[in-house]
């Protein structure tokens, strides 16, 4: 201990006790003194770290000794600064005294966390909760506690964060906890409403408030300075923001107590630079009034303070006061109305994970600006055209249809200026260059390296650098390693062009990717008036990736590591050239052997395939329909490029575009345009050549082009503005239009980083996200400002080339261009059904033969005015096709022994029961005599159902009467005047549904039936993902707000495309498919078997027939019932009478509800076996099938069983019977009450929709004085009021047939019903615990429930299977183990009163796998596991399961034979 410190502490007064401790032996290093700030800084060092207290004693006394002169700071350094848990954790409350650590922010959620001893020794682990915003603490508070703790002596520690899920789960609930109680707190606090002294003053209860201008708390002035929402990383006492609502939500709390309500309005808002929630309590009825009025799309002044939300985690400001203000930032278009631009070059969110726009907001936007039209131009699709046709009509905007389409050339040459040298005997000059950047035109050679080769050796070589006559590029350096002392000194470039020339006579030049080294040499000859290459060139990237096409890379470093070729520094002349020549050579004998060719002209005739344009590289351009005829073209192209020719994109090659160029316009795009290349890299004239190829030149804002300048692709903004010139100059020689386009990706500037967002979730593969630079700095080149531009502002950003040419191209072009177009519907207007020869003949024809069959000849009025009155409504009005279709494929499924099932409303036809579409008879109940034709009605509503009628027989000839009806008006499926398209929608058995596809085709043919296309988009859910990561890999920090609303702003961006899963559009037959929509694969799976509409099915649902064929279980459960019985499902009664009791009890079962948990039969029975509609049952006990219509209807209403009609029958005001369960109901029941009919479908038709409380006031009362008028009850009106959405009859009635089919096995042939549930139904198996007995199953039933919400979805999925199996198990029936040598691959099987399972339905053996042992097993028996492993293709881990399973009994390892397989 030196003696300053020794005078330190006697001046200290340091205790005895502490200063003999021998961790205080310490000494001053030095004592900084700040005269200005007055600060002493003492820095002490000690053996080791000091014990907490007598730290604290220590800086306690310097603080004291030294509080008159000065403050004071203490750092101590150890010599040894090893450390335990304890003593960390002590000094951690210290940290939050200091600065930089004091914030309420960080202090509020840290200081309840402790520290653990991490895996180095310096290293700390600080358990901390699962935080939202846990990097950003992380980056900005770690560094500084570890600064303080090294202040304290720990020498070197490093703070590593780690999660403690346990504790966070602790803390949400301590927070919730704590929530509640603050809540009931306040609540129970809060003051009563003041009341008025005069009571005549006191505001009316009943007259709520309804204020119209939003202004909380006290003014905002206007001197108050406004704060951007990034500024705010603290909480801090008096803030005011500007912002856009994006969400508002106002909140309203009842104390459970008290019953009292507390409001609270909570608000998300962005100034763009980041987000807030602003929250606000409302005290008075007048505050609670202004909430309704903050909506989203406003915009706000706040002033309040901002705080951490113990509960959200995150900086939340409170609000005092709150103004609506005018929106900030509304760009307008400032020009005169005729002098606006048109925008030709415009992507919406169906430019799939590029741009953001949706097509109604751009065409919304182009409207409010005064732009008379603009063109639509996604990437290779058209499924915004539907869309966009829409907008265009509601805001008078002129929509131009077109595309970006990936062009390619049909055929890439391997040579260009190709003669019949031989190949053998030539000599060949292998080059390479190295230049300053990707243009030759603006870049500079640096490098000219060759070898000279015959018959494979070099003879020669030539390598030569240039300088530029500027320092080269960092980029450049790292990527050719060529710096600028290495061309200090060298030769001029003429000199080396003139000796490269003299080197290359009389041979043949070769190059990878010739196209770009040819192009910078010919430049630079130019330059210097020197001849161009005009000898024989080949390309060995073409001639790699036409002679290897399995080959994915065809790059000289993946090639040269194929071949076995040296390649020591690649982007070297010298090093590539030699290279390359080496595998020249091996490509030159591998063409000899596979194509047999001998001459330079063989290798573009035989070695260049048919397939070449997929190896093309691709080049953007513009594709306008001026025309329909032009638009059906356009849909053409976009379908061979989706069907024909995708590779990688859709791709259209040049000679398809040019077959189809009628009525189309092609533009040049962006910088992907070959023309805009051309330009970059090649000669005036080449650049004249291939533009005029164009019928207008695109230039764009050179902000759109700056990204190429970050990739050295382009000098600077001067060289930029030359080339655009240079475009210009093109254009105007060969007398085409130039239009500036702005290559619009979203509407506004602040909008740009939802499309980073998008783009960047692509990953670093994608083309835009490679990156630039190497190692941990590298990064994509930034994304270019693509906004929808303003005339003002397109004109500003062409001021370089003049004001009048900036007009021309900006203004009178587009003008000009956009009014040379005719008004195109992409979408047709009518119904256009397919045409089926004497259709109308056949219908009638099936009709009236099945009805006379039935009801007998002449009919009876009832059924023959009800056929009149349905064939004249589908025929008239062109439907008979649809209903014909329909009963072909029902017919057809049908004889392949399948029953179909009808959904939707097409049981409301007598016309589709009687043609066989529907089993569902909407007639009036009634009996009808199977033999001598005998029929009586009842149409007064007597019975529900004519299911339920009483049993009786015939009275003409005492025969049983059959029983059928449901009373289902037609209104229901094609409308009052019978003119609403049919929507037929069928339930095909899961297993034929492949097949009733296929017959569609069949019928049709291939080219006239196509699935209907879906389009799959950015998802809510997808977005967040997307978002956290760019936070992640950018390096950005979101609050929880701004993260909702990027997120938000990033959803609906095309991802995908699918299919409809039963849907198949048929397109009628005199016309084709691109008269509605091109055509495409699902999900761009080109090996799919189906082609789909390119357009989304819902945009053209009303155009064209849709037919719904549908996979369903029920059809296959009746199907292997059948199979498994020999009894024909249709002969089931549907009014057994034991049937019915499994609706309100278990009896009939055998079982009591304590055995199977649940007091009713149901379980596994199609729509009476779920938890809720079982509750329905056990309230109501349904007895009969319109009962059963009624629960089915209730079950899928909305607000049609809870809150409404489970309260009716609960107060005992109606029944079951009579309850609104149906939409049909309402309908049937207003018309026998003695309403008009008309009137009772408008009501039927608003009900059901949820309507009814969204009409006027004055239409809804005359309905209700109607209904009054004729005694209709009020508890029926009320109940009308509260439905959101209704049931058809017909298609409930549908579904409980199939359900009574079921159940009637379940009853009468159970161990049948079973087998066919656990085979079709079931999803999840645990095949040990069912075989194990009813305990078995019983206990892991208790454990699933027992996890209530935190089962997983498998274990609730095994739930319902146990359900089943502990029932069937209570029947007596019993659950057997898997037979090696009776099991099926996928069904179960019977044996007495067990049920066999299936190889599938054990864990994680597959379909394919149980087949393959099916299959082995007929070859004879496996000797050995190993002999089942090779011969059924079974792994390891399933062989042992089953062994543990007891399936394989004693079966050994090996058998001796199997020992020495190998070896024969």
């Amino acid at each position: 201990m030196n003696e300053l410190f020794e005078k330190l502490m006697d001046q200290l007064e340091m205790p005895v006790d502490i200063r003999n401790n021998p961790v205080f032996q310490g000494h001053i290093d030095k004592v900084e003194v700040h005269a200005v700030s007055k600060i002493w800084h003492f820095y002490l060092t000690f053996p080791s770290i000091l014990p907490i207290t007598i730290y604290k004693e220590l800086v306690y006394r310097l603080e004291m000794a030294f509080s008159n002169i000065a403050k004071t700071e203490l750092s101590i350094k150890t010599s040894d600064g090893s450390f335990d848990e304890a003593l960390l954790n002590a000094y951690l409350p210290e940290v939050f005294g200091k600065k930089g650590c004091d914030t309420p922010s960080f202090t509020a959620i840290f200081k309840k966390y402790q520290f653990i001893a991490g895996n180095q020794s310096s290293d700390a682990q600080l358990l901390v909760g699962e935080l939202s915003n846990l990097e950003y603490f992380v980056k900005h508070y770690f560094p500084v506690m570890e600064k303080h703790f090294q202040d304290f002596g720990f020498t070197d520690l490093h703070i590593i964060p780690k999660i403690d899920y346990d504790l966070t789960d602790k803390l949400v609930a301590e927070y919730e906890k704590k929530s509640e109680a603050a809540l009931a707190e306040i609540l129970a606090n809060q003051p009563d409403p003041a009341y008025f002294e005069d009571q005549a003053s006191a505001p009316q209860k009943d007259l709520p408030l309804s204020p119209t201008h939003l202004a909380l708390g006290k003014e905002i002035k206007a001197t108050d300075p406004v704060v951007q929402m990034k500024d705010i990383v603290n909480e801090e006492a008096n803030v005011t923001f500007e912002g856009y609502v994006f969400a508002a939500e106002h909140k309203v709390f009842k104390n459970r107590t008290t019953g009292k309500e507390s409001h609270m309005l909570e608000v998300k808002m962005t100034d763009y630079s980041s987000s807030f929630i602003i929250q606000k309590w409302g005290r008075k009825p007048e505050e609670q009034a202004m909430f309704d009025l903050v909506k989203k799309g406003m915009w706000l002044k706040v002033k309040g303070s901002v705080q951490m939300d113990q509960y959200k985690h995150e900086l939340v400001m409170s609000v005092r006061d709150m103004i609506e203000i005018k929106a900030k930032n509304i760009r307008k278009d400032l020009m005169p109305d005729d002098a606006k631009r048109v925008e030709f070059h415009a992507h919406t969110n169906m430019s799939t994970m590029d741009a953001i726009a949706d097509v109604s907001d751009l065409v919304a936007q182009a409207a409010r600006w005064g732009h008379k039209a603009i063109a639509i131009t996604d990437h290779a699709g058209a499924q915004s055209f539907p869309h966009a046709h829409s907008a265009g009509k509601k805001n008078g905007v002129k929509i131009l249809y077109g595309i970006e389409a990936n062009l390619v050339e049909d055929r890439v040459p391997i040579t260009y200026n190709e003669d019949d040298s031989s190949l053998s005997d030539s000599t060949y000059v292998v080059f390479d260059v190295e230049t300053t950047g990707l243009s030759a035109v603006y870049n500079q050679l640096i490098q000219v390296a060759a070898s000279k080769m015959h018959k494979g050796n070099v003879i020669e070589q030539f390598d030569e650098f240039i300088d530029p006559g500027h320092p080269v590029s960092e980029f450049t350096t790292q990527l050719t390693g060529i710096t600028d002392d290495m061309l200090k000194g060298s030769k001029p470039l003429e000199d080396v062009l003139k000796s490269f020339q003299t080197f290359c006579e009389g041979s043949i030049l070769v190059a990878h990717n010739a196209t770009f080294d040819v192009g910078f040499m010919n430049m630079n000859y130019q330059r210097f008036d020197l001849p161009v290459i005009s000898q024989p060139v080949i390309d060995t990237l073409e001639f790699a990736r036409n002679l290897y096409p399995e080959i994915k890379r065809h790059g000289l470093g993946p090639l040269t590591k194929r071949f076995q070729v040296s390649l020591e520094n690649h982007h070297l002349a010298n090093f590539d050239a030699e290279a390359t020549g080496r595998l020249l050579f091996i490509f030159l004998n591998d063409a000899k052997q596979k194509f047999n060719i001998e001459k330079l002209s063989d290798l573009n005739t035989k070695v260049v395939d048919e397939n070449s344009y997929k190896r093309a590289r691709v080049k953007h351009a513009t594709i306008y329909a001026k025309t329909q005829t032009g638009l059906k073209n356009l849909f053409k192209l976009i379908s061979f490029s989706n069907v024909n020719y995708f590779v990688g994109v859709p791709r259209i090659p040049k000679s398809v575009l040019e077959a189809h160029r009628d009525g189309l316009i092609v533009g040049s795009a962006c910088s992907e345009g070959e023309v805009f290349e051309a330009v970059t890299n090649k000669s005036f004239d080449d650049a004249l050549k291939i533009a005029d190829y164009y019928d207008f030149i695109e230039i764009m804002p050179p902000a759109v082009y700056r990204p190429l300048i970050v990739k050295e692709t382009v000098k600077d903004e001067i060289e930029l503005q030359r080339i655009l010139k240079d475009m210009l100059k093109i254009a105007n020689q060969l007398g085409k239009p130039v239009l500036a386009t702005g290559n619009v990706h979203y509407i506004n500037p602040e909008d740009a980083v939802y499309r980073e967002i998008i783009v960047r979730s692509l990953g670093a593969g994608a083309m835009i996200n490679r990156p630039i630079g190497r190692g941990e700095h590298a990064m994509p080149a930034p994304l270019p400002e693509v906004h929808f531009r303003t005339t003002n502002e397109m004109l500003d950003a062409f001021a370089f080339l003049g004001e009048e040419v900036a007009r021309e191209i900006v203004i009178e072009n587009t003008q000009k261009m956009a009014e040379s177009f005719d008004v195109l519907t992409p979408v047709r207007q009518d119904l256009y059904t397919p045409y089926i020869p004497e259709s109308e003949e056949k219908m009638a024809k099936l009709t009236y033969e099945k009805s006379h069959a039935i009801y007998g000849n002449p009919l009876p009025d009832i059924v023959d005015l009800r056929i009149e009155k349905e064939l004249n409504s589908i025929i008239g009005n062109g439907f008979s096709v649809i209903y014909l279709i329909s009963q072909i494929l029902v017919e057809r499924s049908n004889n392949r022994g399948y029953l179909v099932g009808s959904r939707g409303s097409v049981g409301s036809s007598f016309v589709a029961t009687m043609t066989g579409i529907t089993e569902v008879n909407p007639l009036p109940p009634h009996y009808v005599c199977p033999g001598c034709q005998f029929s009586e009605f009842f149409t007064e509503g007597q019975y529900g159902s004519g299911f339920d009628m009483p049993e009786k027989a015939c009275p003409n000839c005492g025969e049983r009467l059959k029983k059928d009806g449901h009373d289902i008006p037609f209104e229901t499926f094609l409308g009052f005047k019978g003119d609403k398209v049919p929507d037929i929608d069928l339930n095909f058995s899961g297993a034929d549904q492949p097949s009733a596809h296929l017959d569609v085709r069949d019928i049709f043919g291939e080219d006239y039936a196509f699935r209907a296309g879906t389009i799959g988009t950015v998802a809510e859910k997808t977005a967040f993902g997307f978002v956290k990561g760019y936070e992640r890999d950018y390096g950005h920090y979101y609050r929880g707000a701004e993260i909702e609303r990027l997120a938000a702003g990033s959803t609906g961006v095309k991802r995908t495309t699918g299919q409809h899963p039963g849907g198949i559009i048929v397109i009628p037959g005199y016309m084709d498919v691109y008269d509605f929509s091109p055509v495409a694969y699902p999900a761009e799976d080109i090996n799919a078997e189906w082609k789909t509409t390119h357009f989304d099915f819902h945009a053209i649902h009303d155009n064209i027939l849709k037919l719904d064929i549908l996979g369903h279980d029920d059809p296959t459960m009746i199907r292997k019932l059948q199979d498994l019985s020999g009894m024909d499902a249709s002969t089931i009664p549907m009014d057994d009478p034991d049937v019915m009791k499994i609706f309100a009890g278990t009896e009939v079962l055998g079982v009591t509800p304590e055995q199977i948990f649940s007091k009713t039969g149901t379980l596994g029975v199609p729509e009476m076996g779920t938890a809720f509609v079982r509750g329905m049952l056990e309230e109501t006990k349904p007895s009969t099938f319109a009962e059963l219509l009624q629960i089915s209807g209730l079950s899928h209403g909305t607000d049609v069983w809870l809150g409404n009609a489970q309260e009716l029958i609960k107060q005992n005001i109606a029944n079951l019977a009579n309850v609104i369960g149906c939409r049909d109901d309402i309908m049937v029941y207003l018309i026998h009450a003695g309403l008009d009919e008309s009137m009772a479908f408008t009501i039927m038709e608003r009900v059901r929709k949820g309507m009814w409380n969204k009409i006027d006031d004055e239409e809804r009362e005359t309905y209700i004085a109607a209904m009054r008028d004729n005694n209709v009850p009020e508890w029926y009106i009320d109940s009308c009021s509260k439905i959101k959405y209704m049931f058809p009859k017909a298609h409930a009635a549908a579904y409980i047939m199939m359900a009574l089919r079921v159940a009637y096995f379940k009853v009468h042939m159970p161990i049948y019903y079973y087998c066919a549930w656990f085979s079709i139904r079931a999803n999840a198996f645990d095949l040990k615990v069912m075989g194990d007995g009813l305990d078995a199953v019983k206990t892991r039933m208790t454990e699933i429930k027992s996890k209530g919400f935190e089962a997983t979805n498998v274990e609730n999925a095994l739930f319902s299977t146990l359900e089943l199996c502990n029932e069937m198990l209570e029947r007596g029936f019993k659950f057997g183990k898997l037979d090696l040598y009776r099991s099926e691959a996928d069904e179960f099987i019977i044996d007495d009163d067990t049920l066999i399972p299936p190889f599938s339905a054990m864990d994680g053996l597959g379909g394919n796998v149980a087949r393959q042992i099916v299959k082995a097993r007929a070859d004879g028996e496996f000797l050995s596991k190993t002999e089942l492993r090779k011969r059924a293709g079974v792994s390891q881990t399933l062989v042992d399961k089953m062994d543990e399973m007891g399936i394989l009994g004693n079966m050994p390892e090996d058998n001796q034979l199997s020992l020495f397989d190998d070896l024969f």
